[in-house]
């Protein structure tokens, strides 16, 4: 890639951090609420990156429309904030990644729509938030993605144009804003990637199917991670 960018700002949920052990799990406490039996966590994988309204459409079948929707949300967030790194984790790769853009001097940060008394733990507890030059989360802004303010404001909290930054994400929205917003965009083939349409048909401007290809596509040394 030419040339290389400044900063390099991810997507939280499904492109920095597995999520989905700990966002299925509380949308499974709330079926077991209702006496229903868990589902699978792959079941709720491809809606890991909705929130709880993709999460409870897959545990109730339910919209924000139906009735009880709101008492759900409510047991769902509640359970998940009490637990919200009990099993996520960093993607395979992404430490090693991290790690290499520090090394090449390449600033990074993160722009989310999870909000902020939900991102800022996450980050913390997953050792991100003191090394990231900055988390502009999904109540940040007025408009989150896909509309492009929230990685307007993360360019201005880096002090960079947005034309010398990325933006990496794992759901279409990720590249509307990126491309919105007059960045360079990469699609995160190792993310949820939702359910709605091919990542191909997206018009990234590249895709990276693991965290280590990304590394390799950016041209930084020391992310040897399969």
């Amino acid at each position: 890639m030419n040339p290389l960018p400044r900063c390099v700002l991810f997507d939280l949920d499904g492109t920095l951090v597995d999520s989905a052990p700990d966002l299925g799990d509380a949308a499974n406490q709330v079926r077991a609420k209702l006496g229903l039996e868990p589902l699978p966590i792959a079941d709720y994988r491809p809606q890991a990156s909705s929130g709880a309204r993709g999460l409870l459409k897959v545990a109730l079948g339910i919209t924000p429309k139906h009735d009880d929707y709101e008492t759900h949300k409510t047991t769902f967030l509640s359970h998940y904030h009490s637990n919200l790194t009990r099993y996520s984790r960093l993607f395979p790769g992404v430490p090693e990644l991290l790690s290499a853009l520090e090394k090449a001097k390449i600033t990074w940060g993160v722009v989310t729509n999870k909000v902020g008394w939900l991102s800022e733990p996450v980050m913390h507890n997953l050792g991100l938030f003191e090394r990231a030059a900055c988390l502009i989360s999904g109540d940040s802004t007025a408009n989150p993605k896909p509309a492009p303010d929230g990685l307007w404001l993360a360019a201005h909290k880096t002090g960079l144009p947005p034309e010398d930054c990325i933006y990496v994400g794992d759901d279409l929205r990720d590249i509307v804003a990126g491309r919105a917003a007059g960045m360079r965009t990469i699609a995160a083939g190792w993310g949820y990637l939702g359910t709605n349409t091919k990542i191909s048909s997206w018009d990234a401007d590249h895709i990276a199917e693991t965290p280590t290809a990304l590394a390799e596509m950016l041209a930084l040394r020391g992310a040897t991670s399969h």
